[in-house]
This record gives C-alpha cells, structure tokens and sequence, in this order.
C-alpha cells in the first residue's frame, strides 16, 4: 500500500476538535469510503492531516504502520486508534463503529435482494457480469501489489512457493502464514538484504502517555467478553450444531488470520464455506466479492455476505430472512470485534512499535507470500467461472475480466462505476446467449 509522502501537511496539528464534530466526520466517512484500503486510507489522510489537521503526518503514518501489522481491516483499525488519538477510549469506539456500520447495512440489503430474486433470469446474467469483473480486479490486484513488494528475488520466490504451497499442496492458510513470518525472521537475523525494508522500520518514535499494565489489561478483558460471550450465547441458544454458532468459530478464527488484506484471507473462506461447509456456492461467494467491491466499509464485509447467504440457505430461524440477518450480525460482530481488542488495548504503545525492524521484516515476509495467496485466490475464481460456461459465454467473461483488468491499470476507472457497468453487460447478454447459473 502506498503511503502518503510527507510534505508541508506535516506541520503541527489543529487545536483538537469536539467529539461531536469529530462523530459527524466518522459518520461520513463511513459513508464515503469506497476505493478499498488504500482509498480509505487517503481520504482519511487528506481530511485528517492536510484539511482539517486534527493529526500531524508522522502520528499518522505511525498508526498505519502499525495497523499493517495486526490482522483485520487496516483502514478500519487506524480509523479506530485515530478516533482514540483524539477522544480516547470512546472515540475509538465510535471511529471504529462507524466505518463499518453503514456499509454493514448496506451489504445486508444487497444480499437480501440478491437471494431474494437470485433465480430470475436477468438476476443470471448481472451475477455473472459481477463475476468476470472480479476475476479482473482481483488480477489487478495481484499484479499492483506484486510490483510493490516483490522487490527482491527472495521475495519472489517467496510468493512463488507460497501459490505453489496453496495451490499443490494444499498448505492451510494459517500455516502458510506462520512460515512466512517466520521466514521474514529469519532474514532479518542472517540476512537482512533479502527483503526490501518496508516503511515501518524507519517511523520516528514519539513518545504517548502509557497507562498502566492494569488499564491495558481491563480494556482486553472487556473486549475479549464482548467478542465471545455473544458467540456463546448464540451457541446455547441454538445448539452448538448450529449454522449461527459454526459462523461464530469460523469468523473469528478467520479475523486472526487476515494479514495482507481481505484478498489473502479470500481462499481461505472459499475453501472452508463452499466446500468444507457448504454454506454457499462458488458463483455466490464470487458475487459477494463483487457488492462488497461496491460498497463502503472494508473489503472484509465480503464475509457478511457468507454470513447472509449462509444463515439464509442453511435456517436456524423460522424464515430465511431472519437466519440471514442473523449470519450476517454474527459474521460481521465476529471479524470486526477483534480489531477493537487490538488496537485500543496496544493504542498507547502503537507509536514505539512501529519502528521494530523485525516486525517490519516479518511484515515483508509475509506480504511477499500474500502475493502468491492472491494469484491462486485468481485461478480458483477463474476456473470455477470458465469451466461451468459454454464458450460464447466462457470468452465474454474473459473479455470483461480483462477490460476490468485494462480499465484499472491504465486508466484507473472507479469500482463504483466498474462493477454495476460489468453487471449491466453480464444482463445484456443473458438475452443474447446462454449463461450458466
């Protein structure tokens, strides 16, 4: 992710502001933030530090470096420790709510109108447009991270065994990440020109207050119940064989392990909701990467849609409706739950971590491996797109996925007008050839 370079902005900050002024701007920003983590991510630099200079440059770049590091959502997580920077514990609460709450909203009514009228013919072909859509950007993806990250031939060959180790092998995610960061370790101890220093490793250090051991702890605590005695519940209530309380495990073990972003933990989720627990089919979750791409909030809110599809198609509730919505509360409560035990328990100590090199090196190791992650992530979607299409259908999509591809790359068309334009297409073809459900 590119970071904003440093400049005139950098001067000091602004008297800071009320905490209804500040409520006010998290509301829109949560309504405004498309663009993925790097739109987010500047549109809260432009605003914060140049316009309303509510935070100097180098406190911000500190918190984003630090928010690379942790698993879940970095957009969302530095939204949260800024929020804390300028009202402690309850603006970031509210910072954090608040990026995600109306995206989440959104995402539920998407999904609800998606299986509500998923059997329509024309319902076919905007699916099927959104799919070869995704399969471009996330193509894009893979590529523009790789050209950042893969500045090494040890970092190639990083993500090089780790699309061999996914993909072959079969190698779970979680381990695949342990051995990345261990191997980023490794580097830094023996040889530390193997991998390009990232940004973190050369952060000023400027001293905050730090609370005691014992405030740290009681925010843990607190968070800690607020993440599982939910989960809990749901479990005692519906039976610990429930889709709703399976939901609850699955998510939060998946929140621990999105380092790299929502595209890395992607294969991952495909894997254990399509095949493993039969949640959904592979053309839904394609289609829930492809709203997710449309709305606010983190890319992350892709599992919402697991969550609604899973709850709806698999009822523990008397109507679809309610099991969805329930899935959908559960999926986001638990992937989102653990960014605020993270952020607001180590937010006094976010400033001095970000200039550890073997955190950075750690970092490196295991974004160069994300490149590889996001590459299988590409030809699981794109055989599980072409293989069900019969060949006039099988090269529109590859024509949209590379037009989405050639649109992103040299001429930076928005998603916002990208994803609803390839849904459009996919529509105006199901009358003119036949697309497979």
């Amino acid at each position: 992710m590119s970071l904003p370079a440093e400049g005139p902005q950098a001067e000091a900050p602004s008297p800071r502001p009320g905490f209804g002024e500040a409520l006010r701007f998290w509301l829109l920003l949560g309504c405004i933030s498309f663009g993925g983590p790097a739109g987010q991510i500047a549109i809260m630099h432009g605003e914060l530090v140049e316009r309303r200079r509510w935070v100097g440059e180098e406190s911000f770049l500190r918190g984003l470096n630090f928010c690379m590091l942790l698993p879940g959502p970095e957009a969302m997580q530095l939204a949260t420790w800024l929020g804390w920077r300028l009202h402690g514990l309850r603006g970031g609460i509210v910072a954090g709510t608040l990026f995600v709450l109306p995206a989440a909203v959104l995402m539920a009514l998407l999904g609800w109108a998606y299986l509500r009228w998923q059997s329509l013919p024309v319902m076919g072909g905007v699916v099927f447009g959104l799919q070869a859509a995704v399969l471009g950007i996330i193509v894009h993806s893979a590529q523009r991270i790789g050209g950042r990250v893969l500045k090494t031939p040890f970092a190639i060959v990083l993500a090089v065994l780790a699309l061999f180790s996914i993909s072959l092998l079969r190698v779970p995610f979680p381990l695949l990440l342990l051995a990345a960061a261990a191997t980023g370790w490794l580097a830094w101890r023996f040889r530390p020109c193997w991998l390009p220093q990232s940004e973190a490793a050369v952060a000023a250090h400027a001293a905050l207050p730090r609370p005691g051991l014992w405030r740290a702890a009681r925010i843990a605590t607190a968070c800690l119940a607020l993440w599982w005695l939910p989960i809990l519940a749901t479990g005692a209530w519906l039976g610990r064989d429930s889709t709703a309380f399976a939901m609850g495990v699955f998510f939060s073990k998946t929140s621990l392990l999105t380092l790299g972003g929502a595209y890395a933990v992607l294969p991952y989720v495909a894997t254990q909701a399509v095949e493993v627990q039969g949640w959904l089919q592979p053309a839904q979750m394609m289609t829930g990467l492809g709203l997710a791409e449309t709305t606010p909030g983190p890319l992350i809110l892709v599992l919402e849609f697991v969550g609604f599809a899973g709850g709806w198609q698999h009822p523990d509730l008397a109507t679809p409706l309610a099991s969805g919505l329930l899935g959908a509360a559960v999926a986001v409560w638990a992937t989102f739950l653990p960014s605020f035990l993270f952020v607001l328990t180590a937010a006094p100590w976010i400033e001095h971590v970000g200039r550890w090199p073997r955190a950075s090196a750690m970092l490196a190791a295991v974004t160069a491996a994300v490149v590889g992650v996001i590459a299988h992530l590409a030809l699981w979607f794109g055989w599980r797109l072409l293989a069900v299409q019969e060949w006039p259908a099988a090269l529109l999509a590859v024509l949209i996925a590379a037009a989405v591809y050639v649109g992103l790359a040299r001429w930076r068309w928005p998603l916002t007008a990208i994803v609803p334009a390839a849904g459009l297409a996919g529509a105006l073809a199901q009358a003119l050839i036949p697309i497979a459900a």
